[in-house]
């Protein structure tokens, strides 16, 4: 590409080793890194093997499997690309599945199938593109001895090998590609010669989630399937010390009642006989110590803890003394509240459970986890359990709980009830089901020299640890959970410094956290670029100048700064009562600036324009790249003007959407995007339009009303 791709929205090893005949096609698999076996052998039967990421029948047909979920981020369509584009195949021949939950599609380099991090394309970018190519190499060899030529005179296009004026169609080769030895290596295209890659390209799952054919969790039902929903405590940690289910099981529909770790469950023929024999429900509980945990309480406990020093995340030099030295100092503190993931399609489960098989359905990111908890719930060997993913209602971290909690609920009532059940979660208790994006509180002291510049930077964040009580508690170091300080304690602007440190305090509460779309970058990106509009202040420096000039080492950040306000018009005359804000922040490997236009009407924050520039690499689909800011910003805007939950003695206040608001489509602003063009390895694209939107806001507000606010949500008046 030789040009930014723009769009407007007004008002998502060895590698290759064997082919194996399968029903008549061509199966290709591949070992993936940390697996311990290698499925598909030249001398199999007629079947495929389970870890095929490519197979091709006889008439055509090219399947394509997913490794990860699809969460509405578009890799049903952005990885099949890769596929094809070393493939050379008929992109309209090309169908998709979800790969069963299994060691071979373990992701790249982890020992753990998931779908988190913005990390699907980019960890598969070389993976399937080998897998494409191999494909070719066998089916080229095929047809060069069919064709009586050298695999050198043959040529492939759209699903075809040509060789003179002598073609097959690839349906027509697998039975003989099948038969052929795999070459170790393949040669991958050159960029210049990619004809999907980097093309704008429709969403291959469109059709089928406009007319009703694909299936979410929600949409399981087969013979025999009972619905349930379970009474759970409504304060955290809760623990039922009796229940009277005799007017529930009197409800036309209840089929049984049955207590469950999580709390008691109202199984019955469908789910709204279950939910009024819920209410029926008489549950005394045992509340436990949470139920003193108030949300003003925490936030000030978490200020006063920002007052001292915590485990270092970041330091060099001498913070405190640079300080000292500074000819101007900047004191500010932050705060962000708990969030709800809020997802569409809310919380679900159905499960299946015979004496040596347990199958689930659901949406989920975590299908290693869920196969583990399962099989350690049944009494079950973990290739016991079958994962059949469902396209998933909205993820945004939800469904990768590391306790897998909604899935092993869902496993605990269907083998209490020893017959198939589907768990279903009201959007009421998703919301108060916990796991939340952490409440955090910052500090931060900046010093300035004569010129306005950053010389020492002293910055305390608090918050609950995702890591902390989780399987991947080891991923904590020294006391640092990353999660918790990325975006600051990596920061250009703080790493260029001299004299810096950035310190955590990760205090221990029993509210379930866990990480939420963007994760740490959902709070640091805001701090951040608040801080250094704040500075650009005290400077006297225009924001957009201020960054130029603290970002000249750092060109990636520049180019997406500089993209973003030369669409927006940085500088240029607004009309009267509207302002800019701008911001620019690197996450999961991507660099994405945002310039946001705002008014104040009725006395609500009104954002009317977000310009957006990202750069993220290499980008696979720009169509998608485009969706995925629009979502992002979305998704970013909702919790920067709506986005609070609160406790009050343990219990979580809001319910649904009425008192959890979300952006309305009348609140939609004019989203442009624009993908910077880049040679670079790709990077993630899902979370990264999130991080910048709050501050981009948050400035615009500052510049139109002098106000400056750090504490999300904004208000239009402080």
């Amino acid at each position: 590409m030789n040009a930014p791709v723009s769009t407007r929205l007004s008002s998502r090893r060895d590698f290759l080793k064997t082919a194996a005949l399968g029903a008549g096609g061509l199966v290709v698999a591949f070992f993936v890194p940390g697996a311990n076996r290698l499925a598909g052998a030249t001398e199999a039967p007629a079947l495929f093997a389970p870890n095929a990421f490519l197979r091709i029948t006889a008439d055509d047909r090219i399947t394509v499997l997913l490794a990860h979920s699809e969460m509405g981020q578009g890799i049903w369509t952005a990885l099949p690309m890769l596929i094809a584009e070393e493939l050379d195949a008929d992109w309209n021949r090309i169908t998709v599945e979800h790969a069963p939950a299994a060691p071979d599609y373990f992701a790249v380099g982890m020992p753990m199938q998931f779908t988190g991090g913005s990390s699907s394309t980019w960890t598969e970018f070389e993976r399937y593109r080998r897998a494409g190519a191999t494909a070719r190499a066998l089916l080229v060899q095929a047809a060069a001895t069919k064709f009586g030529v050298k695999a050198s005179a043959c040529r492939t296009e759209n699903g075809e090998v040509i060789a003179g004026d002598k073609r097959a169609r690839y349906g027509e080769l697998v039975v003989d590609a099948a038969k052929l030895k795999a070459p170790k290596e393949v040669p991958l295209k050159d960029a210049k010669d990619w004809k999907l890659i980097g093309k704008p390209t429709r969403r291959l799952d469109t059709a089928e989630k406009i007319d009703g054919r694909a299936k979410f969790g929600m949409d399981v039902q087969f013979d025999g399937l009972l619905t349930a929903v379970v009474a759970r405590s409504p304060v955290f940690g809760g623990t039922v010390t009796s229940f009277d289910a005799t007017a529930a099981r009197q409800v036309p529909g209840v089929r049984d009642v049955v207590q469950v770790p999580s709390g008691v469950a109202v199984i019955a023929d469908h789910f709204w006989a279950a939910k009024r024999g819920r209410d029926a429900l008489k549950v005394d509980w045992n509340l436990g110590a949470n139920a003193s945990l108030n949300t003003d309480t925490i936030r000030q406990d978490y200020a006063k803890q920002a007052g001292g020093e915590g485990l270092p995340a970041a330091k060099a030099g001498d913070a405190a003394a640079g300080l000292a030295k500074a000819a101007t100092r900047i004191e500010a503190e932050f705060a962000v509240p708990y969030l709800a993931h809020a997802a569409m399609e809310p919380l679900n489960c159905s499960v299946k459970i015979t004496a040596d098989a347990c199958e689930i359905w659901t949406g989920t990111q975590f299908q290693t986890l869920d196969q583990a908890v399962a099989a350690r719930i049944t009494g079950l060997k973990p290739e016991q359990v079958t994962i059949h993913t469902m396209f998933l209602g909205g993820g945004f971290g939800r469904r990768a709980t590391p306790t897998s909690d909604f899935v092993a609920e869902a496993v605990e009532v269907a083998k209490a009830a020893g017959k198939p059940v589907k768990t279903v979660w009201t959007r009421e208790d998703d919301m108060r089901g916990g796991y939340y994006r952490p409440a955090f509180v910052h500090r931060a002291t900046v010093g300035l020299d004569a010129a306005g510049k950053p010389v020492a930077w002293q910055h305390r964040i608090v918050g609950q640890s995702i890591l902390g009580n989780s399987p991947f508690k080891m991923m904590i170091k020294n006391g640092i959970d990353a999660t918790s300080v990325e975006g600051v304690a990596d920061s250009p602007y703080i790493k260029d410094i001299a004299d810096h440190r950035v310190d955590l305090h990760s205090p221990e509460l029993g509210v379930p956290v866990l990480w939420l779309r963007s994760v740490g970058h959902t709070h640091t990106a805001f701090v951040m670029e608040s801080l250094v509009d704040e500075l650009a202040k005290a400077a006297g420096k225009d924001p957009l100048a201020y960054r130029q000039e603290l970002l000249q080492k750092h060109k990636r950040h520049l180019g997406a700064l500089n993209l973003a306000a030369e669409k927006a018009g940085w500088g240029s005359a607004l009309p009267q009562g509207r302002a800019r804000g701008l911001a620019v922040h690197e996450s999961f490997g991507s660099f994405a600036a945002q310039v946001a236009e705002i008014s104040i009407v009725d006395g609500a924050i009104r954002v009317h324009r977000v310009v957006c520039a990202i750069d993220c690499g290499i980008a696979v689909n720009p169509a998608g790249i485009v969706a995925q800011m629009e979502s992002g910003i979305v998704f970013g805007l909702s919790a920067a003007l709506h986005g609070r939950l609160d406790l009050k003695d343990g219990r979580v206040q809001q319910s649904n959407f009425h008192d959890y608001r979300v952006l309305r489509m009348n609140e939609m602003p004019q989203i442009e995007v624009h993908v910077v063009p880049s040679t670079d390895k790709p990077g993630g694209v899902g979370e990264v339009g999130v991080p910048p939107v709050a501050a981009a806001v948050a400035n615009a507000l500052f510049a139109l009303t002098g106000e400056r606010q750090r504490e999300l949500p904004l208000r239009a008046k402080a």
